[in-house]
């Protein structure tokens, strides 16, 4: 609907009950190699059972490659084969037991989980405080009389507040067992039901003992641990709901007329041309067409300053514009954008599975037979023993009720989910749990030069070359993302050059082109001419001659002096490799005290890479061009900063958003530090285990205890990983702001 008609309207948007598979194909996206990739919301998945049965059902759909559970969003992630037929995930979900529709973000805005957990755990407190009234009558002497009356009361207390409170628990038994599987929440409900037919019995019979108090008591305290391990993991997760939020959701289409449109955010595609008034987020990330404005970019670089925007400024999404209306060019659709990107890498880190995880997983996913069995040799071995129906059948609750894993199940992803949160916090985005870990283990470190050790931003120096040749090196340099292109696309030149015709980048040497029969050449010297040429950075050639070369001067990366003597104070081996001139890169080594090599090619990076592996070595690879790429997909674990080419970005394992490199020795320490609290998590469980089972059937447990127990077990687990939260780096970005002068140029 125009502006220039009636102005902004409200479009209602109904779903219908079902979903075709042309709406789910509509509602996927392309990942590139031929595959899409859809995303569902399963609200019935809460446990390593539910996870492990949905990823195994729908990998057995013809078509699908990957299927991946994000517990936290509840939400599963399903890469297929977009050429074929659209495969049938909601069908086959739903025979499995678990209802699941299209992800989306604005659905999520609520949270109808915790609200049924708060309301279940309101009522399962006010009902087991009045049968604990009623029991301490019984306990203090009342007749057999009124102790049966006591009895009767507290039954229909129990009745309605069981069925009520306790539903989280049987409805996601229950769907487990009719699909022939078993998790969490099966013994669990046992357990409480069991001790719940106890009590009946005993009131029936006019027994001395009932367990309402005991049932009632065990379900509150079971819906605390289950309230808290969501509440955890709602705030844990946080920081990505947020990051998400920052997206907008319509986009003001500008028209020929000069008024504008108003279109769903997903509908923009690039090249079309945008408006962005003051106080609206950019939508997606696009390129200043007209306008001046100042922007917040506090989101991209965590620079909280703002940063003006005109005429050819590149905009990233989730940008505020401040005080100007913009008209700006898409780049990319929302799905492609920076903050998309952002918000994949957050949920991926979520979602990832570390050796860590995949083992607890594993044990979580055995439990559930090896309990069962333990309650009932438990059960049986009492009642041969001693012949009490009574006193076997209680221990044997007891049994099924505190050998529940949930803080198996909560140590590794609490402190994954955490540590992602810290990271981010810190303007580093990890891109799956396996990251984490190996960045936990690296033993040495190389890094990049430009753009890395450097803040990639070269100033132009033009050593020689004549306005002609200066206008075809600012058209060739135009074609590339290269910092130093970058800052030859930007010389004022007198005209556009000549037209060049198949431009080819070659990945650490330079731009290629031919202008008739004669071939072009922008880059290293060695490989664009076999001329002498004096400590010029990059020449331009024309078969083979040199016509114009240039210089740069470049700035040192924030950070980068403490980075390094962080990164040595952790035990670390530091070195530079890199593609610039001999002198520059030695000399740069020199002021960091660092070993140097220049000069490099990729395939070289690649090498030394290869080299320090054979030598049994965990090398983290530190690069942001499109030359790193190979470099950083063969290292042990690999960081990229967010201004690095889309290809680095994709091979990085962690993007960190600040100027600051004192971002790679906080992710290294975060990770060592997450490490050593997985370690401790999975030695709680343990040990939690190996004191509760031996007591438990021993006989030494009753149920109530048991509940209490089983829960303290899960919140010390996960109070455990929130000591995560409170980490703090050594050494600030703030500290390092004032490194010492003759480190900020670094080519004179």
């Amino acid at each position: 609907m125009s502006c220039c008609d009636t102005g902004l309207a409200v479009a209602a948007i109904s779903a219908e009950s079902g979903v075709v598979g042309e709406e789910v194909r509509l509602a996927s996206r392309d990942v590139g190699g031929g595959l899409r990739q859809t995303d569902l919301s399963v609200p019935g998945v809460h446990c390593g059972a539910c996870i492990a049965t949905i990823e195994r059902e729908l990998l057995r759909l013809s078509g699908v490659e990957h299927a991946r559970v994000n517990l936290s969003t509840k939400r599963v992630t399903i890469r297929w084969q977009g050429d074929g037929p659209v495969p049938a995930f909601i069908e086959t979900l739903k025979g499995a037991g678990f209802d699941a529709h299209l992800f989306d973000l604005e659905s999520q805005r609520g949270d109808p989980v915790f609200s049924e957990l708060i309301k279940g755990l309101a009522v399962s407190g006010f009902a087991s405080s009045n049968i604990m009234l009623l029991s301490v009558s019984i306990w203090s002497g009342a007749d057999a009389e009124s102790r049966d009356l006591f009895h009767l009361l507290s039954a229909l207390i129990a009745v309605p507040a069981l069925a009520y409170s306790g539903r989280v628990f049987f409805r996601s038994a229950w769907r487990s067992l009719r699909h022939g599987r078993t998790n969490m929440d099966v013994p669990i409900s046992i357990g409480v039901l069991l001790a719940f037919a106890l009590s009946i019995y005993e009131t029936i019979v006019r027994g001395p003992h009932a367990y309402f108090d005991a049932a009632m008591s065990l379900l509150f305290f079971l819906l605390i641990g289950r309230a808290l391990d969501h509440l955890m993991r709602e705030r844990a997760r946080s920081a990505v709901t947020g990051l998400a939020r920052l997206a907008a959701r319509v986009a003001r289409l500008a028209g020929d007329d000069g008024c504008h449109t108003f279109i769903p955010v997903a509908d923009v595609r690039p090249g079309m041309l945008l408006l962005v008034a003051a106080g609206d987020r950019v939508p997606v990330d696009a390129t200043v067409r007209r306008g001046v404005s100042d922007i917040d970019v506090s989101i991209v670089s965590g620079e909280s300053a703002p940063q003006p925007a005109a005429v050819g400024s590149v905009l990233r999404a989730g940008s505020l514009n401040l005080t100007g209306p913009l008209t700006v060019v898409a780049n990319a659709s929302a799905s492609d954008s920076f903050l998309a990107e952002m918000v994949r890498l957050m949920e991926a880190a979520e979602q990832g599975r570390s050796a860590y995880r995949r083992i607890a997983d594993r044990a979580a996913a055995m439990y559930a037979p090896v309990v069962h069995l333990t309650a009932l040799v438990a059960f049986v071995g009492w009642l041969f023993a001693t012949g009490d129906f009574h006193r076997a059948i209680t221990i044997a609750i007891a049994v099924l009720i505190i050998t529940c894993p949930c803080a198996l199940g909560l140590a590794v992803p609490m402190v994954q989910v955490v540590a992602s949160r810290r990271l981010f916090e810190a303007g580093v985005m990890v891109k799956d749990g396996s990251a984490l870990e190996k960045l936990a283990e690296i033993d040495t470190v190389l890094l990049d030069k430009t753009g890395t050790l450097t803040a990639g931003d070269p100033q132009l120096v033009v050593r020689a070359g004549d306005q002609q040749a200066l206008s075809l090196a600012a058209a060739l340099a135009s074609r590339s993302s290269h910092p130093y292109s970058r800052a030859i696309a930007q010389m004022p030149t007198l005209d556009r050059g000549p037209l060049l015709e198949d431009i080819i980048e070659r990945p650490g040497l330079g731009m290629e082109a031919r202008i008739g029969a004669s071939e072009i050449r922008l880059g290293r010297p060695s490989w664009a001419s076999q001329q002498a040429v004096d400590e010029s950075s990059v020449v331009l050639s024309k078969a083979g001659s040199i016509i114009a070369a240039f210089d740069f001067h470049d700035r040192m990366r924030q950070g980068t002096e403490g980075a390094v003597a962080a990164l040595d104070s952790e035990g670390l081996d530091v070195e530079i490799v890199s593609g610039d001139s001999e002198a520059r890169v030695q000399r740069l080594g020199r002021l960091l005290g660092i070993e140097a090599t220049a000069e490099l090619m990729p395939s070289g990076k690649v090498a030394r890479i290869v080299d320090l592996r054979s030598a049994g070595r965990k090398v983290l690879m530190v690069g942001d061009g499109l030359n790193d790429a190979p470099a950083l997909a063969a290292a042990y674990a690999s960081i990229a900063p967010s201004s690095a080419a889309d290809v680095g970005r994709q091979a990085a394992d962690v993007v960190f958003l600040h100027e600051s490199l004192i971002a790679v020795p906080l992710a290294v320490r975060i990770a060592r530090k997450a490490k050593r609290l997985v370690h401790e998590n999975l030695m709680l469980a343990v040990a939690y285990n190996a004191i509760a089972v031996p007591v438990a059937v021993a006989g030494y447990v009753t149920p109530l205890i048991a509940a209490v127990a089983m829960s303290g077990s899960s919140i010390l687990v996960v109070l455990n990983a929130l000591r995560l939260s409170g980490f703090t780096e050594r050494t600030s970005p703030e500290k390092e702001a004032a490194y010492p002068a003759r480190f900020a140029e670094v080519a004179e």
